[in-house]
């Protein structure tokens, strides 16, 4: 008696689709007949599509399980297709490099939005949305601070921070009174997961 073991099987192209697919797929190339072919192409593509309902959401759906029967027959498979039928170059190309804007963060604890929220709020006119503004500023910078370095911070090294960060543009007196810094401890361990025990 002989024994059928997957280590001795052809790899398994998409395995999410599962053996039996490919299977299909194999016996679908080596049909003669176009239009049966077809067919059994059509027939395959509605069997993939119910093994993968969660992808009926994307938006190409569709075109993608064709893309995957031509990607499961090693691209062997002719067949009229209603998309365009992709080739290996396609799939084994190199994606393009990501093209990273190289920030100059000076204080890496607050990040590049706060140096842009702080940039625009220096070019507010003086009045009430521009000082509502900075405090909503220097509270998330003194947030920042605490969660980054996880010490008690005065309230005037994030003054004296905010005006580097401006450019003296933004000078801040003692009259404003941040989140107290147990305030923020307390919250930031209030929203860390708990370990079971």
């Amino acid at each position: 008696m002989e024994y059928d073991y997957n280590t001795q099987r052809s790899k398994m192209v998409l395995p999410e689709y599962g053996r039996n697919i490919q299977k299909m797929v194999e016996y679908a190339t080596q049909i003669v007949d176009r239009e049966e072919r077809n067919r059994a192409a059509r027939a395959i593509i509605a069997i993939m599509g119910n093994l993968n309902p969660h992808l009926r959401d994307v938006s190409d759906f569709k075109h993608k399980l064709w893309d995957h029967l031509f990607i499961i027959s090693d691209f062997k498979l002719d067949i009229d297709s209603p998309y365009e039928k992709p080739t290996p170059e396609i799939l084994y190309e190199k994606p393009k490099p990501v093209p990273y804007k190289d920030y100059n963060i000076r204080y890496k604890h607050y990040g590049k939005i706060i140096e842009l929220l702080i940039k625009e709020a220096s070019e507010f006119e003086e009045g009430e949305e521009r000082d509502a503004l900075i405090r909503l500023i220097a509270n998330h910078m003194k947030k920042c601070y605490v969660n980054w370095n996880r010490e008690v911070v005065d309230d005037k090294t994030i003054f004296e921070d905010l005006k580097n960060l401006s450019g003296g543009k933004i000078i801040v007196g003692d009259e404003l009174k941040l989140s107290d810094t147990r305030d923020i401890l307390s919250k930031s361990k209030k929203k860390r997961p708990q370990k079971k025990k």
